[in-house]
């Protein structure tokens, strides 16, 4: 069970913070239905423990040995995430009737994707802090330390899909409009990190 808890607290301290995920969620849990909001949260479910499962067997070394590979990612990656956020600050979302809550699943799929896996530092930071804990286990104790991470991430992003979804009632267009806008600045400044360390890569 302590293997479990460790996994568990270390799955929150790894998704808490504001990132690519959490501001996908928040935004969809915003503008869009109950129901499309859980979905869009098992999605980023899914793609999140996927990630620390590559995380935990060492996907991030494997990208430190390929150059090419890292910058390949941090290229598409870069452009993807920039378009994702202008996306955000040319939306003009709105409650009610007129909120469009008919988003391809496709389009959710990808974009939960796109926030999950194109960040090589994700992948490599993950691998390392995961890696080293993996180290540290006894034998028999991956797969419930492992539990203990996936666990905190189907806690994390359902309970904030939850909690939004119950209290946006009491945000106005204008609070929704100005949060779209913060959301979009933070992604773009996201993906404009991506595009310098890739011209950091392609000049050293």
């Amino acid at each position: 069970m302590i293997y479990y808890l460790q996994g568990l607290s270390m799955g929150l301290a790894y998704v808490a913070p504001i990132g690519l995920q959490n501001l996908f969620v928040i935004n969809t849990a915003l503008t869009q239905s109950k129901n499309r909001t859980l979905m869009t949260a098992f999605i980023v479910i899914f793609f999140d423990v996927s990630l620390a499962l590559a995380c935990y067997f060492g996907v991030g070394a494997v990208m430190e040995q390929s150059k090419r590979l890292e910058m390949l990612i941090l290229l598409i990656g870069s452009i993807l995430v920039i378009y994702i956020g202008i996306g955000l600050i040319r939306a003009k979302s709105t409650f009610g009737a007129t909120a469009n809550v008919n988003v391809p699943l496709y389009k959710v799929v990808s974009t939960a994707c796109i926030v999950t896996w194109f960040n090589p530092q994700a992948l490599i930071d993950g691998s390392m802090m995961l890696g080293a804990f993996k180290a540290t286990l006894p034998n028999g104790q991956d797969g419930s330390f492992i539990f203990g991470v996936a666990s905190a991430s189907f806690i994390w992003f359902l309970g904030i899909a939850l909690i939004i979804s119950i209290f946006r009632a009491q945000i106005t267009n204008r609070v929704l409009r100005m949060i779209n806008l913060t959301c979009g600045i933070v992604i773009i400044f996201y993906g404009a990190k991506l595009a310098c360390n890739f011209i950091g890569l392609l000049m050293g």
